[in-house]
């Protein structure tokens, strides 16, 4: 009997990373680093949310107020945290966040950062929006940061990383370069669309505070080990071919204190081999892997 093929994304390839042309990062590097801070904002009593204390009924006072100490507390403290050792960052940036405390992407902005789209808040998902709703909410959240940046955005996280099966042409036809929400390898790799191709940088499920913090209750100390041990060990690694490493930070979890001690214990490790690697952004790999894959 013949079995039926399994229904695909048709979107890429398989491909062992064992088995693909080398090529370095500038520099001669042959590790990436990046890291993208989660810049959310949600509704107030509606909407989709991130139950840190799970099952509270609307308005659910607890966790909104948890979540908006990352924006009016956490992220200022990585703020300076970045600054102190001169570390680069990615923003993934709800363009909601211009209307609650715009000074706090001002402050990213005057370092220099990228800013790189998050939709409009995490209290929506656009899997659930037919094509024309999508497109339209893709664009005015480009137009957003675009308006406050000076510049579009280059690059897109879904919240919640959720997709449409057409979310990959939408960004593809609405002119970004990469998208965030595909985290099938160590290397960028070029998604297929009905319209050209777009690069998928990967970004990190396990290195992701949210997921490993909230979701497996990992505490703070063996995140930063985590941190620490993928670091060391994909170095190692990039001698045989170059590697790409995200690390996924929220501030309302990892700007508690306690955990903030831990992360830049990790943090200052990567930063004392600088020398070895190339801590950048996500924009940064993305445009230094579509001239080198082609």
């Amino acid at each position: 009997m013949t079995l039926p093929i399994l229904p695909g994304h048709g979107r890429y390839a398989y491909s062992a990373i064992s088995r693909r042309p080398d090529y370095s990062w500038p520099g001669g590097k042959r590790l990436a680093v990046y890291i993208a801070l989660n810049l959310e904002h949600y509704a107030f009593s509606e909407g989709l949310r991130e139950e840190l204390v799970p099952g509270g009924a609307e308005p659910d006072v607890l966790n909104y107020s948890w979540r908006d100490y990352g924006n009016r507390v956490g992220a200022w403290r990585l703020l300076a945290l970045f600054e102190e050792l001169k570390l680069p960052v990615t923003l993934l940036l709800n363009s909601a966040i211009y209307n609650h405390c715009p000074e706090l992407v001002a402050a990213f902005r005057a370092r220099g950062d990228e800013v790189a789209s998050h939709g409009r808040t995490n209290s929506e998902r656009q899997d659930t929006l037919g094509e024309a709703a999508e497109r339209a909410l893709i664009e005015a959240v480009t137009q957003r940061i675009a308006e406050h940046e000076g510049k579009r955005p280059l690059g897109w996280l879904g919240p919640w990383i959720a997709e449409s099966l057409r979310t990959p042409d939408l960004l593809q036809e609405a002119g970004y370069g990469y998208v965030l929400d595909w985290c099938a390898d160590d290397q960028p790799i070029w998604l297929q669309t009905r319209a050209g191709r777009l690069l998928a940088v990967p970004y990190p499920q396990e290195l992701n505070d949210s997921s490993t913090i909230i979701g497996r209750r990992a505490s703070a100390s063996e995140f930063a080990d985590m941190i620490i041990a993928q670091f060391d060990e994909m170095l190692a690694q990039s001698h045989s071919q170059p590697l790409a490493m995200g690390i996924a930070l929220h501030p309302y979890i990892i700007g508690q204190p306690f955990r903030l001690r831990e992360l830049r214990r990790a943090l200052a490790h990567i930063a004392a081999a600088r020398e070895a690697v190339w801590i950048t952004t996500a924009g940064a790999i993305a445009e230094a892997s579509a001239k080198a894959i082609g």
